[in-house]
């Protein structure tokens, strides 16, 4: 059930198979993407591939007959054309062509049609068709795939070829199960069984005692979790900085080194990130600390080059030292910058307000920490108006709420209008996606960098961590067969397995690394239970926004309406659920 380790081993199979001999690695937009997530560029060009061409740039490049030609594309109409024009006028002397994808007889067709002087040497269909973030985490990097709280058909199409690839790779026939309040996940779900159906002669691994579900969820279920800050280190760096196919954008952060303006977080490549990604943020100034002390007794000893053996010793070990300084500076720089912004922003306090309306039933005291916190000049807007989405989806219902006022408290600030207007958005959102009888919530110096701030606070459970996904309730919830078969029922009427083993989870409207983490640590806990968790996008909080406000576009009205900025001070429009 890794989905990292069989998008590599696709990788390495596509290679090896066009034999020894210099190779061009010819790719689509997305497929590159597929490919950096899984390899380093420098494992690539250890397997003898030295050039990488993407196909709608390449139709004017040189003539290279000694070169063998790996073809890895989407299986896509546009795809499949450039392809049939390259064959057509071949610059490489033989192909080897793997689509990511179930491929058309059609295209198929096309594509022999076109190899008029037949250097290609196989077509095969590699089922890679997904970006594997990690062993347990899989995502389509589809944004805004819902308008109007419908599907746009480009998205649905590519989420049913994605979760199709990773049942594919994972070689995976399913039970499928999806959440009944969502006519997203169960259109999702039906197509991916229609499409199991016609394709039955990919689907034949054999099931077993323990057969294999796949449960597709809707973001509704839970919009708490994307909105939360985060305090782990993989989760914080994508809310604070943004990871976009495991690499991370450091132009523009102060102090940082100019030869480093993107820097990669990947498990497979990066041994402190793989030991510490889930780590508590205040513990991690301790571990950076004992990586810097490593490196400098390395340096140390590489100051010493005194003899012939000890300069062999340095030439042998300078790789492994140049990149262990590598991993120091790009740590050291990250964990710098989260500190830096988390204190600049007075993010402690924020969190403590949001884990309060989360997990809390604390209505005065948190309404008075809200209005005091919208009047902090420190905060930055975006902080601002997710407290007020948090208590708008936590006490819309509640007799003393006073949404209208926070909302005049946002425009007050001078909040942006665009977030003042999601307020009502969240809230059409939300309720959405509730049902009766399921609730949406549940209850310098580098060492002293995160000591500093977190003041001693150590380990996981904290004030700032208390938040659980309802994912989480979920999952323990299937396994232990109290799943709700009305709430979650199967296509097909197929019967649920007497034993559950392996699960692929996909979250229509995106997954958060938050729930990666609970995935993560369920499984440990629970020896024998391995869990695929996907979505259409990893959502931090800012991209979670955006695809709501798609997903509620040109729905209805609901009949809250809040004042902004178009509405002058003391204009008296006001709203009816005051």
């Amino acid at each position: 059930m890794n989905v990292l380790l069989a998008v590599r081993m696709y990788v390495s199979k596509m290679i090896q198979d066009s034999g020894p001999g210099m190779k061009v690695l010819l790719m689509d937009k997305e497929t590159i993407g597929i490919v950096s997530v899984a390899y380093a560029q420098s494992e690539i060009l250890q397997k003898e591939v030295y050039l990488f061409e993407q196909i709608d740039k390449s139709g004017n490049g040189p003539i290279m007959k000694h070169l063998k030609c790996v073809v890895f594309l989407r299986p896509s109409q546009e795809n499949v054309q450039l392809l049939a024009s390259e064959l057509k006028s071949p610059r490489y002397g033989v192909y080897y062509i793997y689509f990511s994808g179930i491929i058309s007889k059609a295209s198929i067709k096309v594509l022999a049609e076109s190899d008029e002087q037949e250097v290609v040497r196989e077509i095969q269909e590699f089922y890679a068709d997904f970006f594997a973030v990690g062993p347990h985490l899989f995502s389509l990097n589809l944004e805004k795939p819902i308008h109007g709280m419908e599907w746009d058909p480009n998205c649905l199409q590519r989420s049913v070829q994605g979760v199709l690839s990773v049942l594919l790779s994972l070689k995976k026939n399913p039970i499928i199960r999806y959440q009944n309040f969502s006519s997203l996940a169960r259109r999702l779900a039906e197509n991916i069984r229609d499409t199991i159906l016609k394709e039955s002669s990919l689907f034949h691994f054999h099931r077993g005692e323990s057969i294999p579900l796949l449960l597709i969820l809707d973001r509704r279920c839970d919009p708490i979790t994307p909105l939360l800050n985060q305090w782990t280190y993989q989760a914080m760096v994508h809310e604070l900085l943004s990871i976009k196919n495991n690499r991370v954008s450091l132009v523009g952060v102060p102090g940082a080194p100019k030869d480093m303006s993107e820097v990669l977080l990947s498990a497979e490549q990066d041994e402190f990130y793989a030991n510490n990604m889930y780590l508590n943020f205040g513990d991690i100034g301790q571990t950076i600390k004992s990586l810097m002390d490593e490196f400098q007794m390395k340096a140390k000893s590489h100051q010493k080059v005194e003899s012939i053996a000890d300069m062999k010793a340095f030439v042998e070990n300078y790789p492994q030292f140049k990149k262990m300084s590598g991993a120091v500076t790009k740590h050291v720089t990250l964990v710098g910058e989260l500190s830096r912004l988390v204190t600049q922003h007075n993010l402690l306090e924020v969190s403590e307000a949001e884990q309060e309306l989360a997990c809390q039933e604390e209505h005065t005291q948190s309404l008075t920490k809200i209005r005091r916190l919208l009047v902090t000049d420190q905060i930055r807007d975006l902080d601002a108006a997710r407290l007020v989405f948090l208590y708008a989806i936590r006490y819309h219902k509640h007799q003393s709420k006073d949404i209208v006022g926070l909302v005049d408290l946002l425009r007050r600030r001078g909040t942006p209008v665009r977030l003042m207007d999601c307020v009502e958005g969240i809230l059409r959102y939300a309720s959405s996606g509730e049902t009766a009888g399921s609730s949406i919530l549940t209850t310098n110096d580098v060492t002293k960098i995160t000591e500093k701030i977190f003041k001693g606070l150590k380990g996981v459970e904290n004030v700032f961590t208390q938040h659980s996904p309802v994912l989480k309730e979920i999952i323990d919830n299937m396994v232990k067969g109290r799943l709700s078969e009305e709430a979650f029922p199967t296509v097909g009427g197929e019967s649920l397995p007497a034993r559950i083993q392996d699960v692929v989870i996909f979250i229509v409207g995106g997954v958060t690394h938050e729930e990666s983490f609970a995935v993560h640590q369920f499984c440990r806990a629970n020896a024998g239970i391995r869990i695929a968790l996907g979505g259409t996008l990893i959502h931090n909080s800012q991209s979670f926004i955006s695809d709501m406000e798609a997903a509620v576009k040109y729905l209805p009205a609901g009949n809250a309406k809040y004042p902004h900025n178009s509405a002058p001070s003391g204009s008296g429009r006001h709203s009816k659920l005051t």
